[in-house]
């Protein structure tokens, strides 16, 4: 019955999508560009319940993506429609953030298991999201990140060789294995 209410919801949910991009790619509905705005945000929304419903976690994943999405979408289009790009930007960083965090508190308290992996993005967006609102020496450090990153790639690169060679010296191959077999068959 699970999966027959699922294909019911998913269905159902396909006819609204193609109804409403049909409908705004023909027709200037008023209010429809408003409603474009929320869009995202009520998929998302739709999303997090249906997870919450039926308790799986891998519903609330994109439910929390696009409502993180959605949201911030809202936000810098309504009431924090500003000027200056880094501060809309910021904004909308710091509600995708909190999109991530929604995974981790719905997957906690409405699911058998808990996802702590999205607070690692989380954080990472709401750390530039910081950056932007506030400006000055967080824009700094930010724009060294951008610059340096790849040097966190050589480290790990650099680190596996080691690791491997490391490895490889410990590992005898299939030739010492027989020769140490011979040696314990002479012995006893």
């Amino acid at each position: 019955m699970d999966k027959k209410r699922n294909e019911w919801i998913v269905g159902g949910l396909l006819i609204v999508i193609g109804l409403f991009f049909f409908l705004n790619e023909f027709f200037e509905l008023p209010g429809l560009e408003s409603l474009a705005i929320y869009f995202v945000l009520g998929l998302g929304l739709f999303f997090l319940a249906w997870g919450v419903l039926t308790r799986q976690a891998g519903l609330m994943i994109p439910g929390g993506i696009l409502t993180g999405i959605g949201l911030g979408i809202a936000l810098v289009a309504g009431p924090f429609e500003f000027e200056d790009g880094d501060l809309s930007g910021g904004v909308f960083m710091g509600a995708f953030a909190l999109g991530w965090v929604l995974i981790t508190l719905f997957t906690a308290v409405f699911s058998d298991e808990t996802h702590w992996w999205p607070l690692i993005p989380a954080a990472i967006m709401a750390i530039i999201s910081g950056a932007l609102l506030v400006e000055g020496p967080f824009m700094v450090v930010l724009e060294w990140l951008g610059k340096l990153w790849p040097l966190a790639l050589i480290v790990g690169g650099i680190a596996i060789l080691i690791g491997a060679r490391k490895l490889g010296a410990k590992e005898p191959d299939s030739a010492d294995l027989d020769d140490v077999h011979i040696e314990k068959l002479e012995l006893k």
